[in-house]
């Protein structure tokens, strides 16, 4: 049996995550990175591919948990017949090794609990060594990896899982701390849990404190910058697209992707939602990062890279794993990091943009840099390429990437024009004209009153919906209201707006896929932009409303059994609900801040 996807909730230390199920099980941690092989992988298969596990030894009557105010700090509260206790888990922010903390409280009566920790390295196909610490931990040895349990309930093996049961009662607090370290270096030290927990209280009340956000929906938005920080890998300030792979897009379907990295694609909008939310250091880093990642030669850049900036993501399949609901197969890595997908450009050119335009310091060079990209641009961009939904084949001219074209060439020119840029500003004025015109005639339908998915196709897809927050052409143009009208008709499913137009055929033999979240949430940015704020409010509520009892929202959703697909958490489903969150106060409170890209 598997658990649904928003059955987990997130914890992490901001340089990797892990899923507690509200069962009391961690079900997913890969260590030390983001990217780095995982742990506990049950999410993928069975507890015997890695789980942690702490529960009531008795049924649980009723389960309720609950952040810890605006902060990472998980509570769940278990409760059976004989009393209750309440799990709290954090990731501690890192110091000299990565830990996590699982904290035993007595609530009500006495419960006797049990601890089951299988550890399981390489996306559980590694056993490890264990074996006592001379300080009483037990430690966990395989390969280049260790981890280390500290806890004063005594443990012991059995059918190669570590467990433990223990009475708690009223006012007891059990602890319960696992660290990583590499296996050539000395045992981490154990830590102070107390201190722990007050260290990561103080640094998430101090992190939300800067948030300028005021609307309506602040717990909402609150959650999900929350969610954007602990996808920042700080070191590098990359942000991970999730922190998991191979949730699948459709249930039992063979879309399964590895998300855990960064892509180029959501750069603007995660800018914005950043320094638009009051986070500016964290939108520096990654505007620092973006530089460094496409650093080098333009006809080389990728649309995504490792959380480091690596460019190479070699995929492969973990073929022990039985998947998720049993889809398969279990990717690691993603091969779509080679593809050619023309939108990226844009992104990126227009993340630079709207970081001068908020006055953040931009290193040197920065400029020479979008020239030279810019000029191979201009020979690219009229090749087909793989789109923003990374479509794997042969390529096509998909709207939304000539599109994104033309945003890199109309941003390079508002940048040259407002800041005192030197570049050929009358060649990049020919380009956007020419690329403006190629759209318009060649991916517009005239029959339909509707621009298309891609070139000479009869069928739409999500992406079209972004063509007026992009600044193609202004909301009260026939053709985006004709457009709007044809994503009405074609592409909504009980109320969610699906990515691909359900009319195409394509020839493969799976269940449908979900509504995509962002592609909803794009739908309530255009209506917000032709005034409809009803329309854009009813859209905005009904996708709030599948987020899970913590705040948290995957990929899609799938309305037929209601529950959510894909990968979890998505940043871009979270970056997506900030920026419409932003724009609905907006027109309420003249005074709130605006995500206005086409600046």
């Amino acid at each position: 049996m598997y658990s649904n996807i928003e059955d987990y909730a997130l914890i992490g230390d901001c340089e990797t995550a892990a899923l507690v199920n509200r069962n009391g099980s961690i079900d997913w941690l890969c260590w030390p990175a983001f990217d780095s092989d995982a742990c506990f992988t049950a999410l993928l298969g069975t507890k015997d591919h890695g789980r942690w596990q702490i529960t009531p030894d008795a049924p649980v009557t009723a389960c309720k948990r609950r952040y810890r105010g605006d902060s990472l700090i998980l509570e769940t509260t278990l409760e059976t017949d004989d009393g209750a206790i309440t799990l709290i888990d954090f990731m501690p922010p890192r110091g000299a090794a990565s830990d996590v903390v699982r904290i035993v409280r007595g609530d009500r009566g006495t419960v006797t609990v049990r601890m089951e920790l299988i550890i399981r390295f390489g996306f559980g196909a590694a056993i490890p060594w264990v074996k006592r610490d001379k300080d009483g931990g037990v430690l966990a040895i395989c390969g280049p990896d260790m981890t280390v349990l500290h806890t004063p309930v005594e443990t012991h093996g059995e059918n190669l899982t570590t467990v433990a049961k223990f009475e708690v009662k009223q006012g007891d607090s059990v602890p319960f701390v696992l660290t990583y370290g590499p296996s050539h270096l000395k045992v981490p030290a154990p830590i102070n849990v107390d201190e722990a927990l007050k260290d990561t209280e103080e640094f998430w009340k101090e992190w939300s404190s800067r948030c300028t956000y005021k609307g309506e929906h602040r717990d909402l938005v609150m959650r999900s910058l929350i969610t954007l920080k602990a996808l920042i890998y700080a070191p590098s300030g990359g942000i991970v697209a999730a922190p998991t792979t191979s949730l699948p897009e459709k249930l039992g379907g063979s879309r399964n992707w590895d998300y855990r990295f960064c892509w180029l694609r959501d750069a603007t909008f995660t800018l914005l939602v950043l320094m638009n939310s009051g986070y500016t250091d964290e939108a520096r880093a990654w505007y620092r990062w973006l530089l460094r990642a496409v650093a080098g030669a333009p006809a080389e850049m990728q649309i995504m890279y490792g959380i480091m900036g690596q460019r190479r993501l070699l995929e492969w399949e973990a073929d022990w794993l039985p998947g998720y609901g049993g889809a398969l197969p279990v990717r690691v890595g993603n091969a779509a990091h080679a593809q050619l997908q023309l939108d990226v450009y844009g992104e990126l050119i227009d993340a630079f943009h709207q970081t001068r335009v908020a006055k953040l310091d931009l290193e040197d060079g920065t400029w020479a840099v979008e020239c030279e990209i810019l000029e191979h641009l201009a020979s690219v961009w009229n090749k087909p390429d793989h789109g923003i939904w990374e479509r794997r084949g042969p390529g096509k001219h998909y709207v939304l990437s000539k599109v994104g074209c033309w945003v890199a060439f109309d941003r390079a020119i508002k940048s040259a024009e407002s800041f005192n840029l030197k570049g050929p500003v009358d060649t990049w004025k020919a380009l956007r004209k020419e690329i403006h015109r190629d759209v318009c005639e060649k991916g517009f339908d005239p029959r339909e009153n509707t621009f298309v998915e891609s070139y000479g196709s009869d069928v739409l897809d999500g992406a079209i919906l972004l063509l007026p927050a992009l600044g193609f052409l202004p909301a009260d143009d026939p053709r985006v209201k004709g457009t709007i009208a044809a994503v009405e008709k074609y592409l909504i499913r009980d109320g969610f707006v699906l990515r691909h137009d359900p009319r195409e055929v394509t020839g493969e033999v799976q269940p449908a896929e979900g509504a995509f979240l962002a592609c909803s949430l794009w739908l309530a940015e255009a209506y917000i932009k032709m005034g409809e704020i009803a329309k854009a409010e009813e859209l905005f509520n009904r996708v709030v409303a599948i987020a899970n009892d913590v705040g948290l929202l995957a990929e899609e959703y799938d309305s037929g059994v209601k529950r959510q697909t894909g990968n979890f958490p998505q940043a871009l489903t979270h970056i997506a609900l900030i920026a419409v969150a932003h724009n609905l106060a907006s027109t309420k409170r003249p005074q709130e801040k605006k995500v206005e890209r086409a600046k």
